[in-house]
């Protein structure tokens, strides 16, 4: 069990054919679906930005959801986890 206040965090980039697709959108309503926080964006450089925080396993199934939903779109993920104190509250579309 984590410690009191200490969520898994993960910042994900997916870049590919992700802007203009729904992406955000997608991943909006696919959040609902979890126990996670946090926001998705599209970045200047094309790319879409997800940040998620919650515990591991739920984090690792909505990313997992956005792979089988959005996938076809995708042609490269960077992940980067670590744990920390939460900072965010529901999930938006930034």
């Amino acid at each position: 069990m984590a410690p009191t206040g200490i969520v898994h965090h993960e910042t994900v980039h997916y870049s590919g054919q992700v802007q203009g697709v729904g992406f955000r959108y997608t991943t909006l309503l696919l959040a609902r679906g979890y126990d996670v926080s946090g926001s998705v964006q599209n970045l200047a450089d094309a790319r879409v930005r997800v940040e998620v925080e919650g515990e591991q396993p739920e984090v690792n199934a909505f990313l997992a959801a956005i792979e089988e939903r959005m996938g076809g779109f995708v042609r490269h993920v960077e992940r980067a986890g670590e744990r920390r104190a939460p900072q965010f509250s529901g999930f938006t579309i930034r």
